[in-house]
């Protein structure tokens, strides 16, 4: 949608003109899935969909929010000095969160506001609509309401937010893309100590695919927590007999030889995951910087397999996909992206081969799934910030 129907839109809603615009990123991650929130690396970029948010401060202590992907909810209001979750609130508790615990952490937001939201995110792909929210919203307040905080303060209230608000216990994985992400690089992050570094992504030649199942997945309601309860589970067996803090800590090496401590078989398979997915996304930053980039995509592929087999995240929707793709030519590598149970899976594909690709791939996953894929030709983008203001106008 274009800035000026956001503009447009704005006025008709709340009767006056925006004053500022933000922005911020959805996200994919190259490699390195379901072990952040198990003290290990992950390999994530921001791309060039998001959500946008035009805002305008009032002289009252009311909060209006609108959403245009959601105009059946209508015009959402609450007070700036009530701000418990609210069920009916819907979306709108995301943003009503990051207002809550930026007050608690001491920031002076002591009026009300009219923001409209709308987002490009394909809704319930996997691509984090949720933490895109979430920055936008900490990057307006902070912009609106002149606030001192650091980019990482509002990267970790958005997870708080998911956390303690929303009630969903996922890792700082999406708030840290999205809210760190830089134009053309990844970014491997230790989610264990937040140390960071950005590594080129040289695709001149290679597009990123990503490729939507069509399968909505509600995360809250799905497998997630027992996934995370599996690993805590496996974890304190393992510290029986080795000195580590996560699962993160172990070598392939460390873990084959200490596996035999942890009695169930499934949660054998889902350190085994998290352990060798870890070294996985070190192994990927080596190849990148190297410029073996298929290499990075036998590890991409290698991230599926586990994901698929010892993880249990996938499901038919998402292995269609990306065996479908496996078969292309052009094919770098592929995998799921997200917490998995629907949503998306990425592809890097030769320039030439995109069409082809995207052609191939949907008439298979139609043949075998019954409805249509959809695909999105992404760019890596840069991280959650304020628009120029001549958007707005």
């Amino acid at each position: 949608m274009e800035f000026q129907k956001l503009s447009e839109s704005f006025q008709k809603i709340f009767g006056q003109a925006a004053e500022r615009a933000f922005f911020a990123p959805g996200r994919i991650n190259l490699i390195g899935e379901h072990t952040d929130y198990n003290g290990g690396h992950v390999f994530p970029g921001a791309i060039t969909f998001g959500t946008y948010a035009f805002a305008r401060k009032r002289k009252d202590k009311l909060v209006r929010m609108y959403s245009l992907n959601f105009e059946e909810r209508g015009i959402i209001g609450f007070d700036i000095d009530g701000l418990d979750f609210d069920k009916n609130h819907d979306w709108a508790n995301y943003p009503k969160g990051m207002i809550r615990f930026l007050k608690e952490a001491g920031h002076n937001i002591d009026i009300g506001m009219d923001v409209l939201y709308f987002g490009n995110i394909p809704n319930g792909a996997g691509l984090s609509s949720s933490a895109s929210i979430e920055l936008a919203t900490g990057v307006l307040l902070q912009g609106l309401f002149n606030l001192d905080t650091e980019r990482l303060e509002l990267v970790e209230t958005g997870k708080k937010v998911e956390n303690e608000f929303i009630g969903v216990n996922s890792g700082i994985m999406d708030q840290f893309a999205i809210g760190m992400g830089k134009k053309g690089t990844g970014i491997l992050l230790d989610t264990h100590t937040l140390h960071y570094q950005y590594a080129p992504l040289d695709l001149e030649h290679h597009k990123i695919i990503i490729m939507n199942t069509n399968k909505r997945r509600e995360l809250a309601g799905s497998k997630y927590n027992e996934r995370r309860k599996e690993c805590e589970s496996a974890l304190k067996s393992l510290q029986g007999v080795v000195d580590i803090s996560s699962l993160g800590d172990l070598t392939e090496e460390e873990f084959e030889q200490h596996k035999q401590v942890i009695a169930s078989e499934t949660e054998q398979k889902r350190a085994k995951h998290a352990v060798y997915e870890n070294r996985r996304t070190l192994k990927a930053l080596a190849c990148l910087k190297n410029g073996q980039l298929a290499e990075f995509g036998k590890l991409m592929n290698d991230s599926h397999v586990s994901l698929r087999d010892d993880y249990e995240v996938t499901g038919k929707e998402l292995d269609a996909l990306v065996e479908a793709a496996w078969n292309q030519p052009g094919v770098v590598g592929a995998r799921m992206t997200g917490a998995g149970f629907g949503g998306c899976a990425i592809a890097i594909v030769e320039n030439e081969y995109v069409e082809r690709f995207i052609a191939e791939v949907g008439k298979e996953y139609k043949e075998e799934i019954g409805y249509e894929a959809a695909f999105y030709t992404a760019d890596i983008g840069d991280g959650a910030k304020e628009l120029d203001k001549e958007v707005i106008v």
